[in-house]
């Protein structure tokens, strides 16, 4: 390995020998310098790794130096060294973007720790965090094979995520892949338990909070002191929000962050209409016929949220001054944060934003959109941009200086299907490739969870026979006829539907302004 080169610049730079000795014995190379001019033209000649610069200088001031260091190159590292404590010089060296500051008399550990800092923190974190995944590995191994509650599984997922966001900033592929198989052995599990448990949650079992009863059961408590804005952000993976709650966490502070579970199929017709109905798919076709369209219906499948949700109010007696928008466009988010003061004196104002889901449709359809969110990093770094740049900030932005609380959730996750699997029906089938409804269905049984009887879990029959199938693990369904066109063209897309831990489990967040 290459020894780092040291250049310390100071105009009393012999005094400084025992330290110079020290690094020398750390195995630094290290060029003196007794003055800002001498220091640039090193600079002109040889590369160097860091640069430890004295703010007090005769001739060019370290601060002028340091301005002309980074003409030269911006990315290398400067740490000021000054005698002064004045403010002024702290603010204009950190504001010249310097990568340490210390106070003179310096010790040979400062220097060390400094250097450790700057240079070698990437690889000091590496290792740190390849080593407590390789602890952390062996111990979510043995959870896998123990975890039966829907509250285990949340957890679950909440720390494999944890670890994929850490392993993600250190880059080392083998610790990744390691990851993905965890990831991947988790859902095969999770794919099984929600065989065996899910019916069971609408007929008084012991079940997380649902789609369907999200509204009453979380909703409805947060409307009691002061105006609400509900933010539903259509799509959205609980591994995204973390990718911008930062920003967030500019204007609000979270009180809250709590996980429920989407219905099946996780699909925006079925879940984000039970949340605002406050009823599962089976009963907004019984009480609501005139809203409610199956997959074979002609027309839009949710163009009726804010009737169901004034519905919803009704039935659980909240007489609020609420509001509804959906936004499915720039233009639209831009109109409503021009406008959002208008929201002032409602209790409860309610967005509904499209963009993750237009994401991954474009993923699937654009090829540029296609490389920039080629894989969950990426796809979260896209999501994060957006989200900067986006009039939805503008709005929070807005409600926090206007004291309003702000909850933000989702109506379903997403998953980048890679794996086929082949399937078999007739014209009426529905077309989502992570779930199927209709007769005379033919599949592979070990890539479903098969539901012969649609009303076991709260679905309508759109027809006597009907049953449905949901797509597990990162499968997605594909037809005999044209199937390596259509696989090639589907593969390693973000679909949503089926059973897997990134669509099913999704945050709920509280937040209060600042």
């Amino acid at each position: 390995m290459n020894k780092i080169t040291i250049l310390w610049v100071d105009d009393e730079i012999d005094l400084l020998k025992p330290h110079i000795l020290f690094l020398q014995g750390k195995n630094y190379d290290v060029i003196p310098c007794p003055s800002g001019q001498e220091a640039l033209e090193e600079l002109e000649k040889n590369k160097v790794d860091i640069v430890f610069l004295d703010e007090n200088m005769p001739g060019i001031s370290g601060l002028e130096t340091l301005t002309e260091i980074k003409v030269m190159n911006a990315s290398l590292p400067v740490v000021m060294i000054t005698k002064s404590e004045e403010e002024s010089i702290m603010e204009e060296a950190i504001g010249s973007k310097i990568a340490d500051y210390l106070i003179k008399p310096v010790n040979p550990n400062q220097i060390l720790l400094s250097l450790k800092k700057n240079l070698d923190h990437s690889r000091l974190v590496s290792e740190k965090t390849t080593s407590n995944y390789q602890q952390e590995f062996r111990k979510i191994a043995m959870d896998l094979s123990m975890v039966n509650t829907y509250e285990e599984w949340a957890s679950l997922y909440r720390k494999l995520i944890y670890w994929e966001l850490q392993l993600e900033e250190i880059e080392d592929a083998s610790m990744f892949e390691i990851l993905e198989s965890q990831k991947t052995e988790a859902n095969s599990h999770f794919g099984k338990f929600i065989e065996r448990n899910y019916a069971d949650w609408f007929d008084g079992g012991d079940g997380p909070i649902l789609s369907h009863t999200l509204f009453k059961e979380r909703i409805q408590p947060e409307l009691n002191d002061g105006p609400t804005l509900l933010v539903v952000i259509d799509n959205l993976r609980y591994d995204q929000w973390f990718a911008f709650e930062d920003t967030v966490g500019s204007f609000y502070k979270k009180t809250k962050e709590e996980t429920y579970y989407s219905i099946l199929p996780t699909a925006t017709q079925y879940a984000r209409n039970a949340i605002f109905s406050g009823l599962t798919p089976l009963d907004m076709e019984k009480k609501y016929p005139e809203w409610w369209k199956n997959d074979t219906d002609e027309g839009g499948k949710n163009l009726f949220e804010h009737k169901f949700l004034g519905a919803q109010l009704e039935r659980l007696g909240l007489h609020l001054k609420w509001d509804y928008h959906k936004i499915s466009s720039l233009k639209q988010g831009k109109h409503l944060a021009s406008n959002f003061r208008s929201q002032k004196d409602n209790d409860l104002t309610v967005i509904v934003y499209n963009f993750v889901d237009m994401l991954s449709h474009a993923k699937t359809e654009m090829e540029v959109i296609k490389e920039l969110a080629g894989n969950d990093k990426s796809y979260r770094s896209l999501t994060q941009s957006w989200f900067k740049n986006s009039p939805l900030l503008d709005i929070i932005q807005q409600a926090q200086s206007m004291g309003m609380k702000l909850i933000i959730t989702t109506d379903h996750g997403t998953i980048n299907v890679t794996q086929p699997s082949k399937v078999v029906g007739d014209k009426d089938t529905s077309l989502n490739l992570r779930y199927k409804t209709g007769r005379s269905l033919t599949y592979e049984d070990k890539d479903v969870y098969s539901v012969k009887n649609p009303k076991e879990i709260h679905l309508p029959n759109i027809n006597v026979s009907s049953s449905y199938i949901f797509a597990k693990n990162d499968l997605f369904f594909a037809y005999p006829n044209n199937y390596n066109h259509y696989v090639g063209y589907y593969r390693n897309s973000y679909q949503h539907g089926g059973v897997s831990l990134e669509e099913m489990i999704i945050p709920f967040v509280v937040l209060n302004p600042r």
